[in-house]
């Protein structure tokens, strides 16, 4: 496939429950290992947060084929992260008809 180009180094990374000391959970996030990818951005948008105003970006990231259940493919609810910049993935799917590469849908979230 022509065009892709994988620049990008990105680190995978999925929620996990961590105990809290006090009977509870609290979310971490564990790192599943690094996808070199081609980061594309959409359109930005506002949105309304419980606290404050998010600047919501789409993101189409693209990144080498997996076989799915491979720890490698990336899947809705983790995220990737570019230093300080965070993608939480919304959908992930095949780029194209050999499965050479995946797009993941993402979408970035900065206070505005």
């Amino acid at each position: 496939m022509s065009g892709v180009r994988l620049t990008r180094k990105l680190v995978l990374e999925a929620p996990q429950n961590v105990a809290d000391g006090a009977g509870g959970f609290t979310a971490a996030w564990v790192v599943l290992g690094t996808l070199w990818g081609e980061v594309l951005p959409g359109s930005g948008r506002e949105l309304a947060g419980i606290e404050v105003v998010l600047a919501a970006v789409p993101y189409k990231i693209i990144v080498r084929g997996a076989p799915v259940g491979a720890a490698r493919r990336p899947k809705p609810e983790q995220r990737l992260r570019d230093g300080s910049r965070v993608f939480t993935l919304l959908a992930v799917t095949e780029h194209d008809q050999d499965a050479r590469y995946l797009t993941c849908f993402a979408r970035e979230e900065v206070p505005a």
